[in-house]
C-alpha cells in the first residue's frame, strides 16, 4: 500500500481501444515500446492503458497471429490512441510470418517486468520453439537449444524424453543443476532432495522455452545453473476449437503422434494435447514406449482476474542398453551386453493458478502444485561393464515421489524520487514425501517392477529410506530507475531448508560357498537444518537502442541430495561427510539489435564453487583404486558467452519473400581448483567444461520454404577432478573427447499442411557425451548416429 500510493504522480496515461476488421472476436494484442520492452496487452473487450514518463514512443502493437502494427506517437499528461487491425491481402508466407516473429522476439527480450517477475539485469535467453527449425519430435536439444550460449548437452536420448542440459562446469544429467518449471511451477522429483528432470515436456507443444542463469536464485530457488521454465502453447483466443496433428516417422522405427486440442468459449478457456513415442532406439536392447498427456483449463473471474488448472500425465518404458568401456566403445560403439536393463516412470503433475491485475500498477499471482510419480531403474550393474550378464537377480531401485508447494508473488510499480521503480515480495513453501528402496529384482528378462526378497534375502544391496523434506522462502526485489537508461535492481531471499533421511540398509557378507556369515540391519536416521539468506543486485545501462549493457551478481546454493548419501552404486563410494555446496555468480556483458540487421549478445561470466561435489579417485586398505563421490574442494569457473544473428537478406537487400540469417553461439571458458583437502586436485581442470564451445549455422526460406543447416564443435573435457583421460573398467571416470556434429532440416508449408524433413549427425560421425555414473549405464553412453525423419502436420 506505502508504494502504491506514488503511482498517480508525475507519469502519462495512454489508452485507446483495438479493433480487428475481419474478425467477428477479438484476438488479445501485446503492446511493446522500442525501449521498454513489453508494457500491457488488450483486455477481453480490445481496451488497453500503460502509464509512462516518456514524452516520445515508438509502440508496437502485436496480435497472437502474428500480425505487427508500427505507431510512433507524442504523449501528453493524457494521450487516446485506437489502433485497426485492416484485413490482411494475402495468407502470409512462413518466411514474413517467421520475420515477424522474429520481430517480437526481439522487442520481448528487452522486458525488464514481465507479470509477477523481474528479469532487469540478468542474463535472460528466451527460445522461440517453432522457429527453432529442429527435430521437434524427438526434441533434439542440441537444435532447439542452439542458440543458447555455453551450453553442455548429454545427447543419448533419442526419443528426447528425458532432457540432460548443463553449463559453466554445471553436470548436465537430467537438468539436475537448474531450477527447472513448466509455466513456472515445479515439475522435478524434489527441488532439495532429488532436483533431477525426469519429465520434459514435448517440444511440439512449446511456445517458448525461458533460461535465466544464475542470477535467477534470487526469485526461483538457490540452484546454481538457474531457472529453466517451459512455456505451454496457449489457449486459442478467437476459435472454439483448434486442431494440431503431427505424425513423424524416424530411423530405428521411430514413430510419434502429437494431437493438440485448443479453443475459447466466452470466459473459459482450454489448450490439452497428447503425445505417443515409440521406437527401437539406435542400439539393441533400446526400445522406449511414451504416452504424454497435458489438460488446461481457465477461466475468465473478470478482466483483470483469471483462475487456471492444469494436469500433466506421463507413463514411460524404456529398455537399456547399458554403458560402455573405452575399449568397448573403440570396437564397437553400438554394442549391449544388457538385455534385462529396464527404467520406468509413472509422472502426475497438477497446478491451480490465480492471477489478478489488483490496479493499474500491481499485480498479483499465487500458484499451487503438487506431484506424485514413481520411478523405477532395473537391471543388472557391475562396476566391470564388459563382464557378461550372469541372468542372476537383478538390482532394482524404486522411488517414489509425493510433494506440493505454493508459490504467491506481489509486483507493483510506482515512483520514487518522481522516478520509475518497481517491486517484488513473494514467498514459497514447499513440502515432500519421498521414498527410496533398493534391493533384489527378479532374474526374468522383461520390466518386472518387483522386489524377490523370498528367492534372494541374502542379497548384498538393501536398504529402504524416507524422505521428508521442508523448505519455506521469503524474496523480495526492487527495479530503482536512476533515469530513463539506468537502473540497479537489489534483491535477498530468505531460505530455510530441512532434509531428512530415515530408513536402514543392510550389511551381508557371503563366503566363498555362499554361506551367510554377516547379516545386520543398520538403521540410519540424520536431519539438516539450515537457515540462510542470499543476496544479489543487478544493473542495466541502455545508453540507446541498439545497446544494453547488464551486470549482476549473485550468490548461489546447492544442498546435498539424497542420492548423494543414500543408494549403493557398484561404480563408486560415498564419502560419508559430504556436505552442501555455495557460491557466488557474476555476470557483465551487452547485447541489442543493431537497425535490425544484427542480433547480438556478449558476456563475460565468473562463477565462484564451495565444497563442489565431485568424484576423486582413491585408493583402499587393498590398493584398489575406485572413485569417491564428495566435496572435491573450491574451484572458480569463468569465460567468455557469445551469440551473434545477422540478418543477410537485409545486408544484401533480398525481396520480402526470402529469408537469410547465419548465427555464431561460442563459449569459450577456464576452469580450475584453487583449493583442496585431496592430493593431487589443486590446480586441476574443473569436469563438464569444455573449453571451446562452438555451435554456428545458416537458415534460408523463400515463401514457404523454409532450409537450416547447423553445426556443433565441443572440445574435450573430464569427468572427475584428477583429469583422468584413460577411464576405468567401469567407464565412469575418464575423458570426454572433443567430437563435432550437423544437422540439417527442411520443411514446407502448404495451406494447413506442413511437412518437416530432416537429417541428425548428416556425417554419421560416432562420438559419445556422457559417462553415466548409474543408470542407463554405468559408463560411456554413445550418441546417436545419422538419423532422418520426417513430419506431416495438419492445423484445423
Amino acid at each position: 500500500m506505502l508504494f502504491n500510493c506514488y503511482f498517480l504522480f508525475a507519469q502519462n496515461k495512454v489508452t485507446g481501444t483495438i479493433r480487428f476488421e475481419d474478425k467477428t472476436s477479438e484476438s488479445k494484442v501485446s503492446i511493446y515500446e522500442e525501449g521498454d520492452g513489453f508494457l500491457t496487452e488488450t483486455d477481453g473487450k480490445g481496451f488497453y492503458r500503460f502509464f509512462t514518463f516518456k514524452k516520445e514512443l515508438h509502440l508496437y502493437f502485436v496480435s497472437e497471429s502474428g500480425e505487427l502494427v508500427e505507431k510512433k506517437i507524442s504523449v501528453e499528461e493524457v494521450t487516446k490512441l485506437d489502433v485497426v487491425f485492416t484485413p490482411k491481402i494475402q495468407v502470409l508466407s512462413e518466411v514474413v510470418l517467421n520475420a515477424k516473429k522474429t520481430k517480437v522476439f526481439e522487442l520481448k527480450r528487452l522486458k525488464d517486468v514481465e507479470g509477477t517477475t523481474i528479469n532487469a539485469g540478468r542474463k535472460t535467453e528466451v527460445v522461440l520453439v517453432e522457429q527453432s527449425m529442429a527435430n521437434l519430435a524427438s526434441n533434439n536439444s542440441r537444435q532447439i537449444y542452439s542458440q543458447v550460449s555455453g551450453l553442455n548437452i548429454y545427447e543419448n536420448d533419442d526419443a528426447g524424453i528425458q532432457l540432460h542440459i548443463g553449463g559453466r562446469g554445471l553436470d548436465p544429467n537430467r537438468t539436475s543443476n537448474f531450477n527447472t518449471r513448466q509455466n513456472g511451477y515445479d515439475i522435478s522429483p524434489d527441488v532439495l532432495g532429488y532436483p533431477e528432470s525426469y519429465y520434459t515436456p514435448p517440444a511440439e507443444a512449446l511456445k517458448e522455452i525461458q533460461i535465466i542463469r544464475g542470477a535467477s536464485s534470487l526469485q526461483y530457488g538457490t540452484q546454481f545453473g538457474g531457472l529453466v521454465n517451459f512455456v505451454i502453447k496457449s489457449p486459442h483466443s478467437t476459435k472454439s476449437l483448434e486442431l494440431i496433428s503431427r505424425n513423424t516417422i524416424g530411423s530405428n522405427k521411430l514413430y510419434t503422434n502429437f494431437t493438440s486440442l485448443s479453443g475459447t468459449k466466452g470466459k473459459f478457456s482450454y489448450y490439452s494435447f497428447f503425445n505417443f513415442k515409440q521406437g527401437d532406439g539406435f542400439r539393441n536392447n533400446s526400445k522406449f514406449n511414451s504416452k504424454n498427456a497435458f489438460f488446461h483449463l481457465g477461466y475468465q473471474l473478470t478482466n483483470k482476474t483469471s483462475i487456471s488448472t492444469e494436469f500433466t500425465y506421463l507413463n514411460y518404458l524404456a529398455q537399456q542398453a547399458g554403458g560402455l568401456s573405452n575399449d568397448m566403445f573403440s570396437k564397437d560403439p553400438f554394442q549391449s551386453n544388457r538385455s534385462r536393463n529396464w527404467f520406468g516412470l509413472d509422472w502426475f503433475l497438477y497446478n491451480l493458478k490465480l492471477k489478478s491485475e489488483l490496479n493499474d500498477q500491481t499485480n498479483f499471482s499465487f500458484s499451487f502444485f503438487g506431484l506424485n510419480a514413481k520411478r523405477n531403474s532395473l537391471g543388472y550393474r557391475s562396476n566391470r561393464v564388459s563382464q557378461i550378464d550372469p541372468m542372476t537377480e537383478r538390482d532394482f531401485i524404486s522411488g517414489s515421489f509425493n510433494n506440493f508447494g505454493a508459490e504467491a508473488r506481489l509486483l507493483t510499480k510506482y515512483t520514487f524520487l518522481n522516478r520509475n521503480a518497481t517491486f517484488l515480495v513473494g514467498s514459497k513453501f514447499y513440502k515432500s514425501n519421498n521414498s527410496g528402496e533398493q534391493g533384489p529384482g527378479s532374474d526374468d528378462s522383461g520390466a518386472d517392477f518387483s522386489y524377490a526378497y523370498d528367492q534372494y534375502p541374502n542379497y548384498s544391496n538393501q536398504s529402504n529410506y524416507a524422505y521428508p523434506n521442508l523448505n519455506y522462502s521469503v524474496f523480495t526485489e526492487n527495479i530503482f530507475y536512476l533515469n530513463d537508461k539506468i537502473s540497479l535492481t537489489p534483491g535477498i531471499r530468505f531460505e530455510h531448508i530441512q532434509t531428512e533421511s530415515d530408513g536402514f540398509y543392510k550389511k551381508i557378507n557371503l563366503d566363498a560357498a555362499n554361506n551367510v556369515i554377516l547379516n545386520e540391519t543398520v538403521t540410519d536416521q540424520e536431519v539438516r537444518k539450515r537457515s540462510f539468506a542470499l543476496f544479489g543486485i543487478g544493473a542495466s545501462y541502455k545508453p540507446f537502442p541498439a545497446l544494453e549493457v547488464y551486470l549482476n551478481a549473485s550468490e548461489n546454493y546447492r544442498s546435498v541430495t539424497f542420492t548423494d548419501i543414500s543408494v549403493f552404486n557398484p561404480a563408486f563410494s560415498i564419502n560419508p561427510n559430504i556436505k552442501d555446496e555455495s557460491g557466488s555468480t557474476i555476470d557483465l556483458g551487452v547485447r541489442g539489435n543493431v537497425s535490425q540487421l544484427v542480433s547480438y549478445d556478449l558476456n563475460f561470466f565468473n562463477l565462484n564453487y564451495n565444497n563442489r561435489i565431485g568424484f576423486v579417485q582413491k585408493a583402499d586398505a587393498f590398493g584398489r583404486v575406485k572413485s569417491e563421490r564428495g566435496n572435491v574442494g573450491d574451484a572458480t569457473i569463468y569465460g567468455v558467452e557469445s551469440l551473434i544473428d545477422v540478418d543477410l537478406r537485409r545486408v544484401l537487400l533480398m525481396q520480402d519473400a526470402f529469408s537469410l540469417n547465419v548465427f555464431l553461439n561460442a563459449s569459450f571458458i577456464t576452469s580450475e581448483y584453487t583449493k583442496s583437502e585431496t592430493p593431487g586436485v589443486r590446480g586441476k581442470k574443473v569436469e563438464f567444461v569444455p573449453e571451446q564451445n562452438l555451435k554456428t549455422g545458416v537458415r534460408f526460406g523463400h515463401n514457404n520454404l523454409m532450409l537450416n543447416f547447423q553445426y556443433t564443435y565441443l572440445s574435450s573435457q573430464f569427468t572427475d577432478a584428477s583429469n583422468a583421460t584413460s577411464g576405468v573398467l567401469s567407464g565412469v571416470i575418464g575423458e570426454i573427447p572433443a567430437y563435432s556434429v550437423m544437422d540439417l532440416s527442411l520443411s514446407y508449408s502448404y495451406k494447413k499442411i506442413k511437412g518437416e524433413w530432416g537429417i541428425n549427425n548428416l556425417l554419421d560421425n560416432h562420438y559419445f557425451t556422457r559417462r553415466a555414473t548409474g543408470y542407463p549405464g554405468p559408463g560411456i553412453i554413445p550418441s546417436a548416429p545419422r538419423t532422418v525423419y520426417f513430419t506431416v502436420q495438419i492445423k484445423l
